[in-house]
């Protein structure tokens, strides 16, 4: 992902948010071809030295059946995004878009039996746990939930390089950076999140 130094962001905190709000993530490898699946991601932090992104794909997907361990890959989180129209200047300049982004490239580690099954613990209860009648990996019984399991390809991404971009109009002058964000609010949802995004960092 190229980062311009303006847009770039170093704020672990902002990666955090940014990957737990838009966990439905992509992840793409290139052993043999390009590949890209969609996947809930978790960000794993019980040791914060050596914090790791985990999720699982079908084990009938060609992209499990040739990644191995040590094998590099992308995680590609999108967050908030919008259109920028040219008309929102108070000059000619052309139109553009904002948003943030996290891009996780790392090395594979596969998960055994107890770790997936942890896993699917982890993202049940993270899915489940604001559900008016949740259901909980435990209350499925463990023989039900490894034979589901069988079907699973669970695997750990181990961080080599982190990139977390914020584009929020940063380059323009405040009269435009204002008036950006005024549109935005009048927009729709990820319009106002870009919007409430750029109040936090306005000059």
């Amino acid at each position: 992902m190229f980062i311009p130094k303006l847009y770039r962001s170093e704020d672990y905190d902002l990666m955090r948010q940014l990957i737990s709000e838009n966990a439905f993530a992509l992840l793409i490898s290139s052993t043999e071809k390009i590949r890209a699946t969609h996947s809930m991601m978790m960000l794993n932090e019980d040791d914060p030295e050596h914090m790791y992104v985990e999720t699982h794909i079908s084990k009938a997907n060609p992209q499990a059946k040739t990644l191995k361990d040590g094998d590099e890959v992308l995680c590609d989180f999108l967050g908030a995004h919008a259109y920028i129209s040219s008309s929102w200047y108070d000059h000619m300049n052309v139109s553009t878009w904002n948003y943030e982004a996290v891009q996780i490239r790392g090395n594979v580690q596969l998960m055994d039996n107890e770790e997936l099954y942890q896993h699917l613990e982890k993202l049940t209860f993270k899915y489940e746990n604001f559900q008016k009648c949740p259901v909980m990996v435990k209350d499925m019984g463990r023989a039900f939930v490894e034979k589901e399991m069988k079907g699973a390809f669970g695997l750990k991404i181990i961080p080599t390089e982190i990139y977390i971009k914020q584009k929020l109009s940063q380059n323009r002058k405040d009269h435009d950076f204002q008036n950006i964000i005024s549109e935005l609010d009048n927009t729709d949802e990820n319009g106002k999140k870009i919007a409430a995004k750029m109040k936090l960092i306005q000059k």
